[in-house]
């Protein structure tokens, strides 16, 4: 698998040139898999001119359509935002810009980030390159069916319950999850601001680690942002065998048998290595949905309320002001978006806050003490990412329960801000899935040493566009 850092020897040995390599992903954009909302063709071009230097130098990137770019337009997957053009951009597309990395597009998403499949965006739903049957997973399905598909060499998402990670694990990539405030959120449009999170989608560990040693670090625009020191992510070891690995028992039940016995062929290589693993219990998992949904869509209510047809985007004219706001957010939003900000208003309500989500904070508390007290025992937690393959296009879109089910293995690192991984495990017939590592705050670098080692003990051969 070539590397951004095999790239630049080939640029500087004159084999192959970023013009090429442009060319070739602009070639592999394939609308049946509607990948990307808006490719930004002319905007590279222009870059490339200008990307003489830098870490990133004339590498093609795409960028989730819900995090801003200064003149391109954002639509977040939503009619609301239609004709919406940011006057500024994000600090991830300002640090990337600054080591010459190249914008090839801004990719489908779930309409706001709020679904598991890619299908429930105002520009139609994306498929995954490796059967276009079925969903890439989501709601960065855009940015990994980009990089499966050959159309960029790595890509951004967002992860608010596993958006990264999930289609991640349906398309065959390695999808991270940094620690909560590690990567500024200044110009993600924001969809639950507590546990939002810019996560990176890469070919392999080494260029996500280059990546996010480009984005990561204190934003003063962003009051969440960390002032913790940024460690080296660009030159990953591997990791000491003295480590130990937690395999929590409840992530494990209601697995698909095939998924099960992929991701164990995982845990046995890296037990041949040295690796010891203990058996560990998260005994709250059970609840990790039901809290995920409370918060979230609680957040969610708030945050989309500033779309109202004044400021942002679509605007529907009525005989009155509150019928032009009526208007404009019954056209502008999709049903799933409708369903999420009226429970969430609900949950927020005077009577039923106390039930509900003064309830689901509790229990994030108890979520994230139970990890923090794993985390005594163990270096690093080892799942599966998801409990199936990836899911026929269509079969879960009327089954919000359903589609919710993978959200269990991934969203517990979002409520309590640890960071995760997620790297391909193999094939359960011709669809790749993924397994998923979770460690303590702010240890991106050891997640990512040890999908390195996987990587060279157990390598992954994914689709050809090489």
């Amino acid at each position: 698998m070539k590397t951004i850092a095999n790239y630049h020897k080939e640029f500087e040995r004159g084999e192959y040139t970023p013009l090429e390599l442009l060319e070739e992903c602009l070639r592999n954009i394939d609308p049946e898999i509607n990948a990307f909302i808006t490719v930004t063709e002319e905007l590279a071009r222009e870059s490339l001119k200008r990307s003489k230097k830098g870490r990133l130098r004339g590498i093609p990137i795409a960028v989730k359509d819900n995090i801003n770019i200064k003149g391109v337009p954002t639509t977040c997957g939503s009619g609301i935002l239609r004709g919406f053009i940011p006057p500024y951009s994000a600090t991830v597309i300002e640090r990337i810009e600054s080591e010459g990395g190249i914008f090839i597009g801004k990719t489908n998403l779930d309409e706001f980030g709020m679904g598991s499949s890619t299908e429930r965006s105002f520009y139609g739903p994306t498929k995954n390159p490796y059967d276009l049957s079925r969903v890439p997973g989501g709601s960065s399905g855009g940015s990994a069916a980009a990089l499966a598909s050959g159309s960029a060499i790595i890509s951004l998402g967002s992860d608010t319950g596993g958006s990264v990670r999930q289609p991640a694990s349906y398309c065959g990539l390695v999808g991270l999850k940094p620690t909560y405030g590690r990567v500024s959120r200044y110009g993600l449009v924001a969809f639950a601001s507590s546990l939002d999170q810019i996560g990176i989608i890469g070919r392999n560990s080494e260029d996500v680690g280059l990546l996010l040693s480009v984005i990561a670090g204190y934003d003063k625009r962003d009051s969440t942002s960390s002032t913790n020191e940024v460690e080296d992510y660009e030159n990953l070891e591997f990791p000491q065998k003295g480590i130990k690995i937690g395999i929590p028992e409840e992530y494990f039940e209601e697995i698909d048998e095939e998924v099960y016995n992929k991701v164990m062929e995982i845990k046995e290589a890296l037990e041949k290595e040295g690796f010891s693993f203990k058996k560990v219990s998260l005994p709250s998992t059970d609840y990790i949905i039901s809290t995920y949904q409370v918060i979230s869509y609680a957040e969610a209510s708030s945050n989309l309320a500033r779309y109202d047809g004044v400021r942002y985007g679509l605007r529907k004219e009525g005989k009155d002001f509150l019928e032009t706001i009526r208007k404009s957010r019954e056209e502008g939003f999709l049903p799933e978006v409708k369903r999420r900000i009226l429970v969430g208003t609900f949950v927020l309500s005077s009577e039923a806050i106390a039930e509900y989500y003064e309830r689901a904070d509790l229990i994030r508390k108890i979520i994230t003490w139970e990890f923090e007290e794993c985390f005594k025992e163990v270096d690093y937690l080892f799942t599966p990412a998801t409990p199936t393959p990836a899911f026929p296009i269509g079969e879960r879109t009327d089954d919000p329960i359903r589609m919710h089910i993978p959200d269990r293995l991934t969203a517990g690192a979002n409520l309590s801000g640890i960071p995760a991984i997620v790297a391909p495990a193999g094939f359960v017939g011709h669809l790749p899935i993924g397994y998923q590592i979770m460690g303590r705050h702010f240890d991106e670098k050891g997640l990512l040493s040890l999908v390195k080692l996987v990587e060279k003990i157990k390598p992954f051969k994914g689709l050809s566009y090489e």
